[in-house]
């Protein structure tokens, strides 16, 4: 980044406001642990609590129902009120927040066999068909897609991203804690962080 482009970026956060907190990754990467992360060490989540706690994600899944119409036409000034908290955002919608913020994405990779054994098992219990589509198939499409989502974001400008491993989480809760307040900022409360992380919810292991 060239010295024009750093100090237009810091006016611009300086003029528009905090920049919105984006976790994002694929359904059941582990963005839900996260949020609760986030929310422990001190951030404010925006949330509706329409979606509550299942036994697919026993602590909830911190989600607003407004995230879900991105892609659709309509007024998405609503985010301009989560400056300086958090939001979930599944990657597939990431393409479809305005430019008009800034943004630092937390962005949770997870093996894509255990994502998919975690989808599978969610399916199962709501009675749903899980033999639509391959494995294979499956997986091929999600390498596409993250690839060509963290394109995007690593194209995209006024916005900053932190990739974090969800096995690595689970495995280094303390570390993991001190990057995502390092990077998220607000003098967050990082021992609670780690504190959230629950490990016998990990039950989808490849």
């Amino acid at each position: 980044m060239g010295l024009l482009d750093a100090i237009g970026r810091l006016f611009h956060r300086r003029a528009g406001g905090p920049p919105i907190v984006v976790v994002s990754g694929l359904p059941r990467s582990g963005t839900s642990m996260l949020m609760r992360m986030l929310s422990a060490g001190g951030l404010e989540l925006v949330v509706d609590g329409i979606r509550t706690a299942d036994d697919d994600n026993p602590n909830g899944y911190f989600e607003l129902e407004r995230v879900k119409e991105l892609d659709k036409p309509g007024d998405a000034s609503w985010l301009a009120d989560a400056r300086g908290k958090a939001v979930k955002v599944i990657s597939a919608l990431l393409p479809h927040l305005p430019p008009d913020f800034d943004y630092k994405v937390v962005f949770v990779r997870r093996s894509l066999p255990e994502v998919l054994a975690s989808q599978r098992k969610m399916l199962e219990r709501r009675g749903e068909a899980t033999d639509a589509v391959s494995d294979d198939d499956m997986k091929a499409h999600f390498t596409a897609h993250l690839r060509r989502i963290e394109a995007q974001l690593a194209a995209r400008p006024h916005c900053d991203v932190l990739y974090v491993e969800h096995r690595r989480a689970l495995a280094e809760p303390s570390v993991v804690a001190e990057e995502v307040g390092a990077f998220v900022g607000g003098d967050l409360n990082v021992a609670a962080m780690a504190g959230a992380v629950e490990t016998r919810l990990y039950r989808n292991r490849a």
